[in-house]
């Protein structure tokens, strides 16, 4: 094994970078090919893929021994230009799947967004009425707290309470209940 941040680090450059930047040149091609555009969405597609899958079931293959180094050597093999995998797997796996599976997968993908459009709307009018409910009690504490107060509530305010002797109250109490 060469070891999991090298493979990482491989994974990268190989998997990631290095395609990039050929896709980029391809785009920036005053007149691109359209078999090598084709080649490159074709290879980001596989990409995007893998690692959603990878994502999903990472806990069941990344303990396999030499797993990042397959995962590099696979990605070198999708674009290297004497093999070119990337053509051989998109037209013999990816392709036949989704074109059997595509109507099921715009039926989910449109509940989806339906859902996720209903969830927002939801949570937006939930913010709304929560953002009104804040607003108007600020407004009705400023409200308290700025308006000029009349004489007797300034005098309520201003009168100290009268003090209590607990230990009077209980001798008044006990006096009351002998008569």
């Amino acid at each position: 094994m060469i070891g999991s941040f090298l493979t990482r680090g491989l994974l990268m450059v190989f998997g990631y970078a290095y395609p990039a930047y050929e896709c980029f040149k391809t785009v920036e091609l005053n007149k691109p090919e359209i078999q090598q555009l084709q080649f490159w969405c074709q290879y980001w597609i596989i990409v995007a893929a893998l690692t959603i899958i990878e994502r999903i079931g990472d806990a069941l293959v990344s303990w396999l021994p030499m797993y990042s180094e397959a995962k590099l050597a696979f990605f070198i093999y999708l674009w290297f230009p004497k093999t070119k995998g990337t053509t051989y797997v998109y037209d013999s796996f990816f392709r036949p799947y989704i074109a059997k599976h595509e109507n099921e997968i715009d039926r989910n993908l449109m509940k989806v967004r339906t859902r996720a459009r209903d969830m927002a709307m939801i949570y937006l009018q939930k913010a709304i009425n929560q953002g009104q409910t804040k607003f108007f009690e600020i407004l009705q504490y400023i409200t308290e707290h700025s308006t000029p107060k009349s004489k007797s509530e300034e005098k309520k305010e201003t009168t100290p309470p009268k003090l209590v002797d607990p230990i009077l109250k209980v001798k008044e109490n006990e006096v009351t209940k002998m008569r």
